[in-house]
């Protein structure tokens, strides 16, 4: 019973979201109609035209907004550690003042405190579900509006975030439910997964002190054909730098060759403009074995890298 009254208020509130989210699609609509009408408009009725669409603009940014305020108390529902905070949570949304989510609030309230059974102090209610951080992560993807916009780097400085927060780049348990969910069915999913897991690597091959690791996320980088794991590439590339490897006798001083010659080798099959200028900047490296592939690769390809190798 609990289970339903919790998700009952998850409900009332996404419809709220709902709402909002229609008006955002509503002023998408307007901006696109004006943004035609600029165009055949001149002097003082363009500049009215192009003043009201600055406030559209804002107006929906601020319904973004909104939406994921919405979207992020409906998912907080079922994220309180127990009864006191949940009911000090059922506090702040009664005091948003909405009477539909009052009477929501007021049910689960009942259902907990009397006939729907009882919650221990310090126990977690029945409907919660702990989630991890990257479950988090990709319900996000799912949800939250902004994340599923047009704009790719939106999702590439999420990525970044997520992957730069204290200890998740080296938690091999995180990195595993990214990855899965790199061949979820929603394509965004996808997409903000696979940014992810490239910047958990790449943290992994810049920062581990150990060596194999560095490697073997170099290795998994290379995989990658998203254009977004050149910068990667170019920054290992770039970057010699001293380790721990595992040697016969135990951990030993190594250096990261073999990953920068990794990284260099797949650059010139990327051929882009960024990467030919990497491997340019190689023909001085300290590591000689660098500069006579990176010299061979600028031999064998001597026009503009212009894209992709078939």
């Amino acid at each position: 019973m609990i289970g339903i009254g919790l998700r009952q208020l998850e409900e009332v509130i996404n419809a709220r979201a709902d709402a909002l989210q229609r008006e955002f699609i509503d002023l998408s609509s307007q901006l696109n109609d004006l943004g035609r009408d600029i165009l055949e408009l001149r002097g003082d009725e363009r500049q009215a035209a192009r003043e009201k669409q600055k406030l559209l603009r804002r107006k929906q940014q601020e319904l973004a907004e909104e939406v994921n305020t919405w979207r992020e108390r409906s998912r907080g529902v079922t994220h309180q550690a127990g009864k006191d905070s949940l009911l000090a949570y059922f506090d702040e949304l009664e005091a948003l003042g909405f009477a539909e989510i009052s009477q929501a609030v007021q049910r689960s309230r009942m259902l907990i405190e009397t006939g729907g059974g009882t919650v221990e102090e310090g126990q977690t209610p029945p409907a919660f579900i702990e989630q991890t951080p990257a479950q988090r992560l990709i319900e996000r993807a799912r949800t939250d509006y902004i994340l599923r916009g047009k704009d790719v780097s939106v999702r590439e400085r999420e990525a970044i975030t997520f992957a730069n927060r204290r200890g998740t780049a080296q938690d091999d348990s995180v990195l595993a439910e990214i990855m899965a969910a790199m061949d979820d069915g929603d394509a965004l999913v996808r997409e903000l997964a696979g940014l992810t897991t490239m910047q958990l690597l790449r943290f992994r091959a810049l920062r581990s002190a150990d060596l194999d690791i560095a490697h073997r996320a170099v290795k998994e980088l290379a995989k990658f054909n998203l254009p977004a794991v050149v910068p990667a590439l170019i920054e290992i590339l770039e970057q010699p730098r001293t380790g721990f490897v595992e040697g016969e006798e135990g951990p030993q001083e190594g250096d990261n060759n073999r990953s920068r010659m990794v990284a260099l080798l797949r650059l010139v099959e990327w051929h882009t403009p960024d990467a030919e200028q990497a491997v340019r900047g190689r023909l001085r490296d300290r590591d000689s074995q660098i500069v006579r592939v990176a010299q061979r690769a600028l031999d064998l390809f001597p026009g503009p890298w212009v894209g992709p190798l078939k």
